[in-house]
């Protein structure tokens, strides 16, 4: 029997489902709206897109010019003041209302998701959850971490695709908590759908927040620096964020710029294999999408046998494929370790770092297969990729000093402590990083010398969330820290200086 795309997951339905829900956000056409000046309204102009699953049209993303952005930043202004009055116990009420609604919605948003951005049926999930469940924690505490501070005013989010949800609107809603109104553009790549959903309950809930679409050409210089804007989070590419922070330096503006580094996990003197396989395989979590995935392994000489034979058995074991399909109406959706990489722009331009690696040298070591019995028959399959493993990679390689943001590891042999944290420092700064060995004072002491603001022994580490602090080191992030009481002081006033790392601040914490 062909398999099919399960029922429970087919597109036409949930938009349906999703126009049943939030009607507002659609306009007489059918078209996606923005969300500006308190309604929804202004189509800008469409711009269709596809769905990295099967190359399947799920609607237009409603583009703005910079005129229009200026009026909703204006607009978004304007309710900064009045949000500011509402008492906290009033801003608490309101948020919780918004969980509550948006906890009803946690089956549709997580499948809007599948569909947008390719995750699987799960991770959908796990990012709508952990938002909601996250920004639960920050309802119940927010008064021990509030105090007598004040908001900042207005504050601008620009987030990257790949966690719409605990990533983007996480923030946005605990800004809003905090006294703040909101204004958050939808990444282009992805998410504009399911942010319509969750935004729509937000402004139903009475939070001042607002939501629109259009090319970082038009929105950004808005978004980024203008006078209403009175704090900044981004999270994204090195070069943008170069960018934002050139365009900050002669601004007096709060800021938090989040972006990419290589996240290195170091292997020396170990034995443990089987933890390690079982990290390797959670590493792989949506394809390697993530800014704080492991994908750069340094690995101590005499057991690169050991580390290649438990590569080569975990990641073979993995399965890539489309996430909705299954063999009948009745059967659960496959357990597949990732599906698509984002778009067909982005699988390109792995084969491209790919073989210039090869080109410049590099040795590969695994190069995985798609499954055809994971796939439609004959459906695109152009933002698929299987995953690759080069060890030997040379320095002139674009990959040596780059994060691929998608499923190709490299490894590099090493034979001394010192070789070992250079080739883990060699991105000049990371989220993350980790160290697995057997004797683990050793790895503690050397961890200090990585430049990576987290630090796992013999674990991964991740970004993050509620009480956890989380920044960066080096070119990975600049600003404000945020987790815990820092994401709530990172976006308000108060006699306590805000924990940073940019110019006139602040404190660097030792490294978590």
């Amino acid at each position: 029997m062909p398999k099919i795309i399960s029922p429970q997951v087919e597109f036409s339905s949930l938009l349906s489902q999703m126009k049943a829900v939030t009607p507002e956000v659609f306009g007489q056409d059918g078209q996606f709206l923005n969300l500006l000046e308190g309604r929804w309204q202004e189509p800008g102009k469409p711009r269709p897109f596809t769905s990295p699953i099967d190359g399947t049209e799920l609607g237009s993303l409603p583009m703005l010019d910079h005129a229009t952005a200026l009026r909703a930043v204006q607009a978004a202004k304007k309710e900064a003041a009045e949000w500011a009055k509402v008492d906290l116990d009033e801003r608490k009420r309101r948020v919780q209302d918004c969980l509550d609604q948006l906890r009803q919605q946690v089956e549709l948003t997580g499948k809007l998701i599948m569909w947008e951005i390719g995750k699987t049926y799960k991770l959908g999930f796990t990012d709508i959850d952990r938002a909601i469940e996250g920004v639960q924690w920050y309802v119940d505490n927010i008064e021990g971490m509030l105090g007598n501070r004040k908001p900042l005013g207005l504050v601008s989010n620009i987030a990257s695709w790949n966690y719409p949800m605990s990533v983007l609107l996480h923030a946005v809603l605990v800004q809003a908590l905090c006294g703040n109104s909101v204004i958050a553009k939808t990444p282009t790549d992805g998410g504009f759908i399911s942010l319509s959903l969750t935004f729509a309950i937000a402004r139903r809930c009475g939070l001042p927040v607002t939501l629109v679409s259009g090319s970082g050409g038009e929105l950004s210089d808005v978004l980024v620096k203008n006078d209403a804007v009175d704090c900044l989070s981004f999270v994204g590419g090195r070069y943008n964020g170069r960018n934002i922070a050139d365009a900050l330096s002669s601004e007096h503006k709060r800021y938090m710029l989040e972006m990419e580094g290589v996240n290195t996990y170091g292997v020396w003197n170990f034995s443990d294999w089987d933890g390690l396989s079982d990290q390797l395989k959670k590493g792989y979590d949506y394809g390697k999408q993530r800014c704080t995935a492991y994908v750069r392994f340094v690995v101590e000489r005499r057991l690169f046998p050991q580390f290649v034979e438990t590569y080569w058995n975990t990641i073979k074991s993995l399965k890539v494929g489309n996430p909705t399909l299954v063999d009948s109406a009745d059967d659960k959706l496959p357990d597949l370790a990732f599906g698509p990489v984002i778009n067909k722009a982005q699988a390109e331009d792995l084969d491209r770092l790919y073989a210039d690696a090869l080109k410049t040298g590099a040795t590969p070591i695994f190069e995985g297969k798609l499954d055809d019995s994971l796939f439609l028959p004959g459906q695109d399959r152009s933002a698929y990729r299987a995953p690759r493993a080069l060890v030997n990679l040379p320095r002139q390689s674009e990959l040596y000093f780059k994060e691929p943001f998608g499923p190709i590891d490299s490894i590099v042999l090493v034979d001394r402590v010192e070789e070992l944290v250079g080739e883990m420092n060699i991105s000049n700064g990371a989220l993350v990083g980790a160290l697995a060995s057997d004797d683990e004072k050793w790895a503690k002491r050397t961890a200090k010398e990585v430049r990576a603001f987290k630090m796992g022994i013999n674990k991964l580490r991740s970004r993050g969330d509620r009480e956890e602090v989380f920044g960066g080191l080096g070119e990975s992030w600049k600003g404000a820290f945020v987790g815990g009481a820092l994401l709530v002081e990172a976006v308000t006033e108060g006699d306590k200086p805000v924990l940073g790392n940019y110019e006139d601040a602040i404190l660097l914490p030792e490294k978590i």
